[in-house]
């Protein structure tokens, strides 16, 4: 499960990479803008929901040590 995530974060940090490319910053609410500032905001969500389940894994494998 560990390796998914590190390749769903990878994936999303790319996804998110490339949508920031498709913006067009003159017009940043036009249909195609819009579809990449959604497909960004998603692929932060996807980041920040990783790294919090990252997160509650470690706080899980410390406090399983320290009860043993």
């Amino acid at each position: 499960m560990k390796y998914f995530l590190y390749i769903l974060l990878a994936l999303s940090t790319i996804m998110a990479g490339f949508n920031v490319t498709q913006i067009d910053f003159n017009a940043p609410f036009s249909e195609e803008s819009k579809v990449a500032l959604i497909a960004v905001l998603a692929a932060l969500c996807v980041i920040t929901i990783v790294f919090i389940l990252l997160t509650s894994k470690a706080i899980e494998r410390k406090y399983k040590e320290r009860r043993n």
